[in-house]
């Protein structure tokens, strides 16, 4: 393999330009480290560049850039280069009725299909609309794709039909039946003019989501009452035969029960799925009409999960599969992949690359590099010649610069459970011993989980001198079903608390960290652990910043009631005697470590009113704003990462960093390298200035 000088293809402003530099290969990835501390201005600069998709031909890509506040959509040539071509451009954040780029895919060499979602306003509660159109790359014209009587999602692609350039298009359509008017309708839709040309399957009560084979026949139906609890899955074995219910279940530990399709085979009625029946996710080849296993096909190394499967976008056929250790994998079984996995393998550091996208026949990869504490870089590999080309960089400030290492490491739980945290550690005190730690706990909790990869929160605050460790505390996923189900069992603010406790124990018995020292941090689930370990552990906890929480957990399930349904919402504790006791809103008395708390006015998923309650909890108690608790409102922030404008990123980086310094500072005189303490960062001041000055 060998590196040439850069695709000339650059961005549309000075932030986004390209590194034109042909880095060696030195058996893992190109970088070396930042020299000085970098700003928080540019840690949390959006992605400059992401999503790289191949044309089939292997001719040009579809990328985003992002610079600032916007995202810019283009096409770039990959023969000729030059100037990237925009298509559309969209603001961090969406008003109501404006729509974005949810994402995009090549149908043909000419058309680019694009999911489009707008978040409206119906009746008082926020809603993703979805719908699709094609960018004609010869005329630059876009064409709306089946728009007419769609209600809300009009964008699931079951098959692209690419040499007759039409798509088994699946969407809610308003037929007059107000009881239909949310269920899928089947059609082939013609990509050139946007009409509908053929319904091949009319709405089903029942039936919530559809799935077509490699020939685009409809073969599966999928549905799931929010309020039962119960999923069913129907199954036919060629066109023209009546669907019939093949499986009924129910998740009542919220696992993921039953079969799962992920692909169908060549031979009749066969089929690959996902089953945990063996305790781990993992993937077996079965009959779908008798839904019996045949034999397992994938299980993932190390007794974690197994992923998906991998399926070519062109020929229909499974090429290998996907698992997650503490890194993400891919596992080709195609012959040429498989070589080409083993031959990155060997050049990069196993982990260190992933397929992002490829052409037809995988002529022409789209190869992503990033070691665990760097940032990705897109490359386009020719398989025939060998030659890479860098294409562009994450982030156009920091480009392939190695940032504060990551690595995974296992503990043991107080109660003796292994569980497995994502430590990074300050580049910048390097041999220092009995560090600050800061927890960055994760979302969900269920089924999440954090991998030993660059993570823009815990580089920044890593950055700032503090080790950061990221705990997969039992309940998230990828460790087995017990695994989750042992999160269920002892659930919010019990035993998954002791989880997060335990690991600084457990650092600070290595010299690591000093367990004196210690402040949590977090957003949704994430949140409320931060408050919930202010609350509960005010002795433990140096102070705690709390994101987008629940911190009213009877509010909540009444939300989730409407949200979830009302099966749905029973994802909530099981093992608190009561959630009232774990909610931290509802027990703002006595003593609580100092908390910064920050909610998303536009929040869908945890509506600001968790916010306000917490922060109107903490003034009844008669807990001084700006000496014991902060409260900031981010006017447009909607809880997932696509809605923070970078303001609003360094908002709530900027003010994690001022409090830790405020209440858990990174250097103090006692420590040896105090004297060599970087300058604090502007933005850091500028925040700290707005949450202690007395108004």
């Amino acid at each position: 393999m060998k590196f040439s000088k850069l695709i000339p293809c650059s961005a549309v402003a000075a932030a986004l330009a390209m590194v034109l530099a042909a880095p060696a290969i030195a058996q893992t990835t190109p970088g070396t480290p930042m020299p000085n501390k970098v700003p928080l201005s540019a840690l949390a600069e959006l992605p400059a560049m992401q999503d790289v998709s191949i044309s089939p031909d292997g001719t040009k890509a579809a990328i985003t850039l992002g610079s600032g506040n916007d995202f810019v959509y283009a096409i770039i040539d990959l023969v000729k280069g030059g100037k990237p071509k925009v298509y559309a451009t969209a603001a961090t954040y969406k008003e109501a009725g404006q729509r974005s780029v949810q994402s995009y895919g090549w149908a043909t060499d000419r058309y680019l299909l694009i999911t489009l979602s707008s978040r409206e306003n119906l009746f008082g509660q926020r809603i993703d609309l979805r719908r699709l159109a094609a960018y004609d790359v010869e005329t630059g014209k876009t064409i709306p794709l089946a728009w007419q009587d769609t209600t809300g999602d009009g964008a699931n692609v079951l098959f692209v039909d690419r040499e007759k350039a039409r798509i088994l298009l699946a969407r809610q359509v308003d037929t007059g039946d107000t009881e239909m008017r949310f269920r899928y309708r089947v059609e082939w839709v013609d990509i050139a003019t946007g009409k509908s040309l053929d319904i091949v399957q009319q709405p089903n009560p029942v039936v919530g989501g559809w799935f077509a084979d490699a020939s685009g026949v409809v073969r599966v139906g999928q549905s799931s009452n929010r309020d039962t609890g119960e999923e069913k899955m129907l199954y036919r074995s060629k066109a023209g035969d009546p669907i019939t219910t093949v499986q009924k279940v129910k998740d009542t530990n919220f696992t993921g029960a039953g079969m799962r399709p992920v692909a169908f085979l060549d031979e009749p009625d066969m089929g690959i799925v996902s089953s945990n029946h063996e305790g781990r996710d993992a993937l077996y080849k079965a009959n779908m009409k008798t839904m019996t296993i045949v034999e397992k096909v994938f299980e993932a190394p190390g007794g974690y999960d197994a992923g998906g499967a991998i399926v070519d976008r062109y020929t229909r056929k499974v090429i290998g599969y996907t698992y997650f250790s503490d890194r993400r994998h891919q596992v080709f079984t195609d012959p040429a992949l498989k070589e080409i996995g083993a031959f990155l393998d060997d050049g990069f550091g196993k982990g260190n690359w992933r397929i992002a996208s490829y052409s037809k026949g995988h002529t022409k990869l789209i190869i992503g590099l990033s070691r665990p504490n760097q940032m990705e870089a897109f490359y386009l590999y020719d398989t025939a010649s060998g030659q890479m080309q860098l294409i562009g960089h994450e982030n156009a400030t920091i480009k392939d610069g190695l940032m504060n290492p990551v690595s995974a490491i296992r503990y043991k739980a107080s109660d003796g459970l292994e569980i497995e945290a994502v430590v990074t550690m300050p580049r910048l005190r390097a041999g220092q011993k009995k560090l600050p730690v800061v927890v960055l706990t994760h979302g969900g909790p269920y089924g999440v989980r954090d991998y030993a990869e660059y993570d823009q929160w815990a580089q920044s605050i890593a950055e700032q001198g503090y080790v950061v460790v990221q705990p997969n505390y039992r309940g998230s996923g990828g460790y087995g079903t017990e695994f989750v189900k042992a999160g269920r069992k002892d659930g919010f603010g019990t035993r998954m608390q002791d989880d997060l406790n335990d690991v600084v124990d457990h650092l600070g018995a290595q010299g690591i960290v000093d367990p004196s020292r210690a402040c949590m941090m977090g957003w949704s689930y994430g949140g409320y652990a931060s408050a919930r370990a202010a609350q509960r552990d005010a002795a433990r906890w140096r102070c705690t910043i709390a994101g987008a929480g629940v911190y009213d957990l009877p509010m909540m399930r009444d939300y989730d009631q409407g949200y979830l349904g009302s099966f749905g919402a029973n994802y909530l504790a099981k093992g608190a005697a009561s959630l009232n006791d774990v909610s931290p809103a509802r027990n703002a008395g006595g003593k609580w470590s100092p908390i910064l708390v920050v909610h998303g006015v536009r929040d869908p998923r945890v509506p600001i009113a968790q916010g306000r309650a917490l922060a109107g909890a903490l003034r009844a108690a008669g807990k001084k704003e700006g000496v014991e608790f902060a409260y900031i409102e981010q006017p447009k922030n909607g809880h997932y990462s696509v809605f923070f404008t970078k303001e609003e990123r360094i908002e709530w980086l900027g003010s994690t960093a001022a409090w830790l310094d405020k209440f858990n500072p990174a250097y103090v005189q006692s420590d040896p390298d105090y004297a060599k303490r970087p300058p604090a960062d502007p933005d850091v001041t500028a925040m700290a200035q707005r949450l202690f000055t007395v108004k």
